[in-house]
């Protein structure tokens, strides 16, 4: 996960404390087995982090910092056909989705969560740009459920896996599961005649459903 340069005793601290909070979860993880897996003494990872909040801190920090470069690269790319966005931040949290599915499922990623969602808005900017029908919904909010719907899968990675048929967070199953999104993605559910539909019924239902609590309000 880390390029050789950066195999310090801290970086070794940090790569050993998001493999053990992956595959064990904050509270069963302990400071001694961290500190094992990374061969360095527990005073020396005291040292360095501190508390075992203050790694785990230190571990959401890191794939913070790996997200916002990943997707400053890319917006910066002007080769024709570079990946898309949900393509980058798949290639960014490979190798930490054991880790982010223990922190989503404990509500202790949240961070992390805010800042996909901020980074997925930047992109949407972008791509509404291109399109030719009108926006019924904010950004924020498009923001975020595209965010969730993204990051469900390391949640949901036993569930997915005996899907696809093959362990998700394998080579063949990660795969397996961009070439499936690339086609889900390319082909979208509802024609844009249909989501305008769609969308002027749930549109009435809101006004129908306002008017029954009005109506309500005022009988008392």
């Amino acid at each position: 996960m880390t390029d050789q340069a950066d195999l310090t005793a801290r970086a070794r601290i940090r790569e050993a404390a998001v493999l053990e909070f992956g595959e064990h979860g904050y509270e069963r993880a302990t400071i001694r087995g961290i500190a094992d897996r990374a061969g360095v003494s527990s005073g020396l990872l005291r040292h360095h982090f501190g508390s075992k909040q203050d790694l785990r801190d230190a571990c959401d920090e890191f794939i913070l910092q790996t997200i916002r470069k990943l997707n400053a690269d890319v917006l910066a790319d002007s080769t024709p056909g570079k990946v898309n966005y949900i393509g980058t931040i798949r290639s960014v949290i490979g190798p930490y989705q054991a880790y982010l599915a223990r922190s989503l499922a404990d509500g202790s990623a949240g961070l992390v969560f805010d800042e996909i969602v901020k980074l997925t808005e930047q992109w949407l900017v972008l791509l509404d740009q291109e399109r030719s029908d009108p926006v019924p919904v904010d950004r924020r909010a498009r923001a975020t459920v595209l965010t969730a719907m993204s990051l469900s899968i390391s949640v949901l990675h036993h569930h997915v896996s005996r899907g696809l048929g093959v362990p998700v967070f394998s080579e063949d199953g990660d795969l397996l599961l961009a070439k499936t999104l690339v086609d889900l993605y390319s082909h979208p559910l509802l024609s844009l005649e249909d989501a305008a539909a769609a969308q002027a019924r749930l549109d009435e239902f809101r006004a129908g459903k306002r008017e029954r609590e009005t109506g309500t309000h005022d009988e008392r």
